[in-house]
């Protein structure tokens, strides 16, 4: 291929279709995606993405960033295009002392964990180890310390990315504060974050999870009563519930001291006599991958999600009649992630009481039909009673998702952001806010 030929690429780590590792790097988490880009360039330095991104206008090729590779449909995977591959930058530095942690744009959450844990200290991180740090935390980065210490965007101090233009700049609450509120939720379209700055807590590294299952037939009284036990809940409980094959489990997953949480847990009675019960103490960094995969990238994937402000009965209801293909979940929001104000940050819907997502994953290529219908069935029962979505589990969902994700005027202002840093709308693999 005539455009990687010569200096245009020296000193880059450039894979070609063909190539030892190409399949690997282009491989993500959802085994329907199965893009071919033209070039993929390992990024091992900001410098790296700086050249990938002139490499990229020069030949006229689409681009797609690529970390974790979580995203549902493969955005960061372009077909004939050049994909930025950020998974070679994957350091974590942490000054104890300070709690802060400097974190590479293609580490991943384990990585963040991993570093942060021998000091007893975490910050908001997910809720599984090999999701992207970029990713997650763009959208805003729901995990299971945000009632506790707020999102994950929440958390950042400083950003430094490289611009459309290729630019490399820095923006925090005091440099480029317009950028800096665009990124804390805004998702990938304002350029490539090659580092994060995050604020660190002292966390412990002791965690309860607590599972209570009931037959779905009859649990919709259950579910009412805890739903109302979760909006007073210490902040360190994050509520749970999940709907699959007959069984609804309801719980909560607890950081801190565990005695503490067992002590909680009391509460639970209210739900009356379960058909099974589950409480396991566990490390925290047995928490953050308990819930990783382990067929590796071979399982095809499908989700929908929604935000509810309020959880009625007939909501319930709907929740309870989730198809026997689809795993339907509830996660607890409020806490420290309502404390902070609509306007603060890009991130929209702090009112939310819980997120859903109705997901569904299976192996057989003959099957996708049939199982993406039973997601987009499940959640549309539960559409109705929406407020609105989290960007991070939007899909397919294009414009219109988008539009559910932010309100208009944080719409209208994050366009004008992304006509100042990416009027060429560069980054559009991604839940896109076209330039104003």
């Amino acid at each position: 291929m005539d455009m990687i030929e010569g200096s245009a690429v020296s000193g880059l780590d450039v894979r070609r279709p063909g190539d030892v590792g190409f399949d690997e790097a282009r491989s993500v988490w959802n085994g329907m995606v199965d893009h071919e880009p033209a070039l993929i360039v390992r990024c091992r330095t900001a410098g790296d993405v700086v050249e990938a991104l002139a490499l990229a206008r020069r030949e006229g090729l689409e681009v797609g960033v690529r970390c974790g590779g979580h995203s549902v449909v493969g955005h960061g995977v372009p077909d004939g295009g050049l994909m930025i591959d950020l998974t070679p930058m994957g350091a974590v530095r942490v000054d104890p002392e300070r709690k802060r942690a400097w974190v590479q744009g293609g580490a991943l959450l384990g990585a963040l964990d991993a570093a942060t844990q021998p000091h007893g200290l975490a910050t908001t991180a997910g809720n599984v180890s090999h999701t992207g740090v970029g990713g997650l935390t763009l959208g805003g980065g729901m995990g299971w310390l945000a009632r506790q210490c707020g999102l994950a965007c929440d958390n950042v101090v400083s950003y430094e990315v490289v611009t459309a233009a290729g630019d490399m700049i820095r923006a925090s609450a005091d440099e480029r504060p317009e950028l800096y509120w665009a990124l804390r939720g805004g998702g990938g379209n304002f350029g490539v974050v090659t580092e994060f700055e995050f604020r660190l807590h002292d966390v412990g590294t002791r965690a309860l999870s607590v599972e209570l299952d009931f037959p779905v037939g009859d649990a919709a009284p259950v579910v009412a009563r805890w739903r109302d036990l979760s909006a007073t809940a210490p902040r360190a409980a994050t509520y749970t519930a999940s709907v699959h094959d007959g069984v609804v489990a309801l719980g909560f997953v607890w950081v801190g001291d565990p005695r503490e949480g067992r002590a909680h847990a009391t509460e639970l009675a209210a739900l009356g006599a379960p058909m099974g019960r589950r409480i396991e103490e566990l490390s925290y960094l047995d928490l953050q991958t308990r819930d990783d995969s382990t067929e590796a990238y071979a399982v095809r994937r499908y989700w929908k999600g929604h935000y509810f402000r309020e959880l009625p009965l007939a909501a319930i209801e709907a929740l309870l009649a989730t198809h026997p293909d689809v795993r339907a979940g509830l996660q607890a929001y409020g806490g420290a992630i309502a404390d902070v104000p609509g306007d603060e940050t890009a991130f929209s819907q702090r009112d939310t009481t819980f997120e859903y997502v109705a997901a569904a994953r299976w192996t057989d290529p003959d099957e996708d039909e049939t199982r993406i219908a039973a997601a987009r069935a499940s959640a549309a029962r539960l559409e109705p009673f929406a407020s609105g979505v989290y960007v991070n589990v939007l899909g397919d969902d294009g414009a219109a998702g988008v539009r559910r994700a932010y309100p208009p005027e944080k719409l209208a202002r994050l366009a004008a952001v992304k006509g100042v840093y990416d009027p060429g709308n560069v980054f559009h693999l991604n839940q896109n806010i076209p330039p104003a």
